[in-house]
């Protein structure tokens, strides 16, 4: 069986369509251009969270490095001044002991350990806090990037709706321009 419709109805329906299509089309470039301005910001949100973490390293690095000289200048001239009191100290002349050079080496070693157990322990307490900076700004980045996600879901929910009543308006209308119609 084959549905036969009038001409004249077909041209109306067509005309219809085209009218609809017209109306809704800018709606959805609308939509789209709200995307992609969404992406946009995600984009910009990731590149800034990348640029923070730069930042903190390069705040830390310098940090680090002044503490390392701070011991290599400070800690090391004393040690070495007062190995060389002692030793000015219980240098013998006339013979050669073998006993209180030993006692020396150990105790510059023992002060070598001391001083290297103080500059890792000052260097682990910089590596947590640099720790800690990059884990709040990661999660500063996650929290805005749920932000654009949820914007961009209400402003895409709201062209639909838009869209929506104004196909719902123009097929009123369409509906009513053809009982119009003789």
């Amino acid at each position: 069986m084959k549905i036969v419709a009038p001409e004249r109805r077909l041209r109306h329906a067509k005309a219809r369509a085209v009218l609809v299509a017209d109306r809704v089309s800018p709606l959805a470039g609308q939509a789209r251009d709200v995307a992609g301005q969404a992406l946009d910001m995600a984009d910009h949100a990731r590149n800034v969270a990348g640029e923070k973490i730069i930042v903190v390293r390069g705040w830390a690095a310098p940090r680090l490095d002044a503490a390392a000289h701070s011991i290599e200048e400070q800690l090391a001239p004393k040690l070495s001044a007062a190995l060389s009191q002692a030793a000015a100290k219980i240098d013998p002349k006339p013979t050669k002991s073998r006993g209180w050079p030993m006692v020396l080496l150990v105790t510059g070693v023992a002060i070598g350990a001391a001083g290297y157990a103080l500059y890792r322990r000052n260097a682990d307490q910089w590596a947590d806090t640099l720790k800690e900076s990059t884990s709040d700004a990661s999660q500063w980045v996650g929290h805005k990037m749920e932000a654009v996600v949820g914007k961009t879901s209400d402003v895409t929910n709201d062209v639909t709706s838009k869209a929506e009543e104004v196909g719902d308006r123009a097929d009123a209308r369409a509906e009513h321009t053809s009982k119009k119609l003789p």
